[in-house]
């Protein structure tokens, strides 16, 4: 098993990464839609650029293993708290929604805690 174990951290960090960056670069061909739903939610659409850029650069910083502890900290608060915000755990309809971005976040503070593994920008650091 260790010998899978820095391509199964490879493959986490960019599963989880292509998520954010799909997302990101969808926000922006959808721009005005994005900030309208966040609107709506109670969120100020001019929070979007920084929200894009989260997702992209964050994404693109865990797919390399770049300071993956802190980008997996704000990205696992990132999915909880748009969770809580877009998602109801209440609401049948949205609870899978919510458990989605619960796991995400779940999945990132992995990452905070064992850090991003041997083929990693990290791991070069050292």
């Amino acid at each position: 098993m260790t010998k899978l174990q820095p391509w199964a951290d490879l493959a986490a960090r960019v599963a989880l990464a292509a998520l954010f960056i799909i997302a990101g670069l969808g926000k922006i061909g959808g721009y005005e839609g994005t900030a309208g739903y966040m609107q709506s939610m109670g969120v100020p659409g001019v929070l979007l650029p920084l929200v894009i850029a989260l997702e992209i650069v964050g994404g693109l910083a865990i797919a390399v293993g770049y300071r993956t502890r802190l980008v997996a900290f704000l990205l696992a608060g990132f999915s909880v708290l748009s969770g809580l915000i877009f998602h109801s755990p209440l609401d049948p309809n949205e609870q899978t929604q919510f458990l989605k971005n619960l796991a995400i976040g779940g999945g990132f503070l992995l990452l905070v805690v064992h850090g991003a593994g041997r083929y990693s920008l990290d791991a070069r650091r050292r």
